[in-house]
C-alpha cells in the first residue's frame, strides 16, 4: 500500500504566525504552499519552499480566490478567463520561490471556497484546469474524487490526482461537510488515523449520518492550520507506518 500525506503550509502573514510548518514538513510527504492570495507573503512562501527542498517534501501550488480577508473561505464569482489568470500568477508567483531554493512546483490543488467550487462548479473547474494546462501540461491536480474539476482535467489530458480528508466530516454523498455544520471536523488523532486506516484498506469512510462512502485517493490531507495540527500528523503517520504503507509523494 502506498500514500501521499499533504499539507496545507505557508500560510502565515507578516507578523501573523499560522501553524508550525517546520513540524510539519518533518511529517508529511507534499506540502500544499499558500501562493499569497488566501495567504502568505512572499518571505513566508520562500522561506517555505526552501525548508520543503530541505526535507525532501513535494512542494504544490495552492491557488486560491484573491480573499486574504476571509482566507480563501468565501466563494467569489470569477469569470473564467478571470480566474485562469489569477491561478497562473499564483503559479509564477510560488515556481519564482521554488526556482531560487532548488526545488519547483509540482501540482496544484485549490485552495478553500475554489476548491469546494470546483466539485460542482464547471466553469471555475474548467478555469483552474485551463491554467494548469497553459502552465505545464504535466502538472498534476489534486482534488475531491468524483469532482468536476476532475473530470475536467482527465478529459484536458491532466493527471487527476483524488484525495481523502484525515480531519473532515464526510456527507453520504462524499462531499466535505461544511465547516459551519455539526461534524465538519475531527478532533481526536486515533479516531482519524482508524479512519484513514480503513480507508486506504477498503476504500470507504463513514459519512456523518452513519453510512458508509467509497472513498478511494492517492493522498491524504490533514491541515497545518488546526488547532492539534502537529498532534493529529504525528499520529496519522505513526499509524500508517504500523500499518505497513508506503508514504511517498504521488509524484
Amino acid at each position: 500500500m502506498r500514500l501521499d500525506l499533504n499539507s496545507d503550509l505557508g500560510e502565515s502573514f507578516g507578523r501573523w504566525t499560522l501553524g508550525d510548518d517546520d513540524a510539519m514538513l518533518g511529517l508529511v510527504t507534499s506540502a500544499n504552499v499558500a501562493c499569497g492570495f488566501h495567504a502568505g507573503d512572499p518571505s513566508t512562501l520562500r522561506r517555505t519552499v526552501a525548508a520543503a527542498a530541505g526535507n525532501g517534501v513535494v512542494v504544490g501550488a495552492q491557488v486560491a480566490y484573491r480573499d486574504l480577508a476571509g482566507f480563501g473561505r468565501r466563494f467569489i464569482d470569477v469569470p473564467r478567463a478571470d480566474l485562469t489568470a489569477d491561478v497562473l500568477f499564483q503559479l509564477g508567483g510560488l515556481e519564482a520561490m521554488c526556482r531560487v531554493s532548488g526545488t519547483a512546483v509540482r501540482y496544484v490543488k485549490p485552495h478553500g471556497a475554489l476548491y469546494n467550487a470546483t466539485v460542482h462548479h464547471e466553469e471555475q473547474a474548467a478555469a483552474v484546469v485551463d491554467a494548469v494546462a497553459e502552465y505545464d501540461a504535466a502538472l498534476p491536480v489534486l482534488g475531491l474524487p468524483g469532482s468536476a474539476l476532475l473530470r475536467v482535467a482527465e478529459a484536458r489530458g491532466l493527471r487527476a490526482v483524488p484525495e481523502f480528508f484525515v480531519d473532515r466530516g464526510y456527507t453520504p454523498e462524499g462531499a466535505l461537510v461544511p465547516r459551519a455544520e455539526a461534524g465538519a471536523l475531527l478532533h481526536d488523532p486515533d479516531e482519524a488515523t482508524e479512519r484513514l486506516l480503513r480507508m486506504v484498506a477498503d476504500g470507504v469512510v463513514r459519512a456523518v449520518d452513519g453510512s458508509d462512502v467509497t472513498v478511494r485517493a492517492e493522498s491524504a490531507c490533514v491541515h497545518g492550520d488546526s488547532p492539534g495540527a502537529v498532534a493529529m500528523a504525528t499520529a496519522v503517520r505513526a499509524g500508517l507506518e504500523r500499518a505497513g504503507v508506503d508514504l511517498r509523494g504521488f509524484v
